[in-house]
């Protein structure tokens, strides 16, 4: 005689639970085979363990009270907390082995006999299971659509809430299983999230018998690598431990062959990968790419898999700010409407590097944010929850002008008379044609032509800020990049890097740093900067009037760049050149940045005024002198080496005497006037 029993746990709490190291049901196994080792399992999943146990009703009864209080006591659950009920029943005949393991629910039913005794170990409070199951799916998707950005992932999910009755109601599950993925997706833009999220809604779905636990593996395939080195056997050998009867996602990034899908080796990859479709829900991943590349791409890997892609665009401004609002609430802490200024300045400034990484840089920002709150805070006194603008400027980089107009900030320049009347000269431009209907409206996309330090970029700031208070732009932001920023490292991953960092740029301005670095020439099939170009054309005329490109560079290569492009030049009517700054401006530059934050004697202005005189003429003149960078360099020496005499001396106050200025000068990349001594040979 055996007696079968069935227990089954609250699939809601059993989802609470999907971090733990070992999973409820797999602690009850445990727990059944070291008191019951002749027990069989006839089903098992993550919320429902069946077994058959060669003992009369009273053992059984007795077998089952004492897991119950061995659980009860594992998870610190009241006796009538509902997580667990138990069902005993009697059965006439023993069931085989083979049975066991392939049997359904109706053929359980048949098995027993009319006179199958019934008994509830404990009370259940449990829900209708699929009423349970509705609502854990619910939950996931209600985490799912809270994410940030991800919609063609967000209409995916939903896809698969409409289809997995279907599967289920078919008994059709390889036909999910056999199904693959294409994740278009750049770092830092939640992959792991996204993947977790996804496990999380197939266990609710229970879209897979085999599909128990949201257990994910990442792992990546590096790029080509020398003769007789296989990249592909570390995803190989895990493969090669899949099994069939606890199905896992294994997303694998293939990034590194995105140009090299034909490779022999990659096919060979693939047709490995296809015979474990149903050990693993496999999940290709590459960065975000042009549609066409990623159509390209779905169907290589579709030769021998069927494979369904989802593109992670780059996030929008607004959902950085509302991602960035979450997590700042998260802590308590509110940001004021005018907070967000400086909050989106900190933020293209980390873009300004090309690399931003989505997400985790938000983070990143968040977490300096409040930290420097905090430590503002704690100098006041006060737990102040409120982000002020104050707060916000005070974690970005560029805080010149904070306060003042973008004409004072122009006046403020030193040593830029000739700049101050072009700047002027075209905004009265812009202004009148905006006014006058009748006048077509140039484009105001604008070269700045000039070397390193002559104030290109600072212009640039001042120009944004003031077309934003003329009304000319809606935002008067600042995104600063250098030209090969712009491009990929893929095959159509360019252009659509491209026009995202345009769109971050609409209603500002967007300064290209050493534009001509996009042109190089040739017919290069292998450089991406003609494809960065063609794309920032097309932004450019299709927002000619809600963003500024301003491309900068040294004048004989801009002049190139104009002439290789056909129709850049008559989109960037507006020129401004910047002359190198004379010896006399370099000094009065110098004068001006000490004045501005320290004190000076008179003997350092005069040491300042010869050196400054006295620069050899190969070192202003030469195409790579920095100009006003130069002078910040040894401004910045000189207060070093002050700091450091004070430091030394006890001194509180910091003032600048020559003497910092002399040790300044004497350092290897500012002397340039010590006449070097003979050198003597023999005794």
């Amino acid at each position: 005689m055996s007696i079968m029993i069935s227990m089954r746990l609250s699939s809601t709490w059993v989802l609470s639970h999907r971090g733990d190291e070992v999973l409820p049901i797999d602690f009850l196994k445990n727990e059944l085979f070291s008191i019951a080792c002749d027990a069989k399992i006839v089903r098992s999943s993550h919320t429902e363990l069946t077994v058959l146990v060669g003992l009369d009703e009273s053992g059984a009864k007795e077998l089952s009270d004492k897991l119950c209080e061995i659980f009860a006591r594992q998870y610190g659950l009241d006796e009538h907390s509902g997580v667990l009920s138990v069902k005993l029943e009697q059965f006439s005949r023993t069931v085989s082995e083979s049975e066991e393991s392939a049997a359904t629910e109706e053929t359980k039913s048949a098995s027993a006999s009319p006179e199958m005794a019934k008994v509830t170990l404990k009370p259940s409070n449990d829900k209708d299971p699929k009423t349970e199951e509705k609502s854990a799916v619910d939950a996931c998707m209600k985490r799912i659509e809270a994410m940030t950005g991800g919609s063609e992932f967000k209409a995916f999910a939903r896809e698969l809430c409409a289809i997995a009755p279907y599967i289920k109601q078919n008994n059709a599950f390889d036909t999910f299983l056999g199904q693959t993925y294409l994740f278009s997706i750049n770092n830092g833009y939640g992959m792991t999230s996204y993947l977790n999220a996804l496990a999380d809604l197939l266990v609710a779905l229970k879209i897979s018998p085999a599909f128990t636990k949201p257990t994910v593996i990442e792992t990546r395939v590096p790029a080509p690598r020398g003769k007789g080195e296989d990249p592909f056997s570390d995803v190989n050998d895990t493969l090669g431990m899949g099994s069939a009867n606890t199905v896992r996602i294994l997303s694998i990034d293939i990034s590194e062959w995105i140009d090299n899908t034909n490779h022999v080796d990659f096919k060979a990859f693939l047709s490995n990968a296809s015979r474990h479709v149903n050990e693993f829900i496999l999940v290709f991943r590459v960065p975000f790419v042009d549609k066409d590349v990623l159509e390209k791409m779905r169907r290589s890997l579709n030769d021998l898999m069927f494979v369904k892609s989802v593109s992670f665009p780059p996030l929008t401004k607004g959902e950085i700010q509302s991602f960035a609002k979450s997590e700042i609430e998260a802590y308590g802490f509110r940001m004021s409407s005018a907070a967000w200024e400086g909050f989106h300045q900190r933020i293209s400034e980390e873009r300004s590097d090309g690399r931003f990484y989505g997400l985790n840089t938000v983070k990143k920002v968040v977490r300096e944010l409040l930290y420097t709150k905090q430590l503002s805070n704690a100098k006041r006194g006060r737990n102040d929850l409120l982000i002020s603008k104050k707060d916000t400027i005070a974690i970005c980089e560029v805080v010149d002008g904070i306060g003042l107009t973008g004409y004072q900030m122009l006046d403020r320049l030193v040593c830029a008379d000739s700049l101050k009347d072009r700047i002027n000269e075209i905004v009265s431009q812009i202004l009148v044609a905006r006014a006058d209907k009748s006048i077509d409206a140039p484009c105001i996309h604008m070269r700045f032509i000039g070397n390193p330090g002559t104030g290109k970029t600072t212009v640039a700031r001042i120009l944004g800020k003031i077309l934003k208070e003329k009304g000319v732009l809606r935002v008067g932001g600042f995104f600063e990049y250098g030209g090969r920023d712009f491009c990929g490292r893929y095959v159509g991953e360019t252009a659509p890097k491209t026009v995202s960092m345009c769109r971050d740029a609409y209603g500002s301005v967007l300064f290209i740093d050493e534009a001509y670095s996009l042109y190089r020439g040739g017919h290069s099939t292998v450089d991406y900067g003609r494809e960065a170009l063609d794309a920032l054309i097309a932004e450019m005329e299709n927002h000619r009037s809600d963003l500024v490109v301003i491309m900068a560079g040294y004048p004989d290569e801009m002049e190139t760049l104009m002439e290789g492009n056909a129709g850049l030049e008559s989109r960037m009517p507006y020129v401004i050149e910047f002359p190198n700054f004379s010896r006399n401006q370099l000094y009065e530059i110098y004068v001006s940045m000490v004045n501005k934050q320290f004190k000076g004697d008179e003997a350092l202005f005069s040491a300042a005024k010869t050196y400054f005189d006295t620069l050899p003429e190969e070192i202003i003149g030469a195409k790579e002198f920095s100009n006003a960078r130069f002078v910040r360099n040894l401004f910045e020496r000189t207060w070093a080496k002050a700091a450091m005499r004070c430091q030394l001396a006890g001194q509180n106050e910091l003032m600048l005497v020559k003497d910092d200025f002399d040790r300044a000068t004497a350092d290897k990349e500012f002397n340039f006037n010590v006449k070097k001594k003979a050198v003597k040979i023999g005794f």
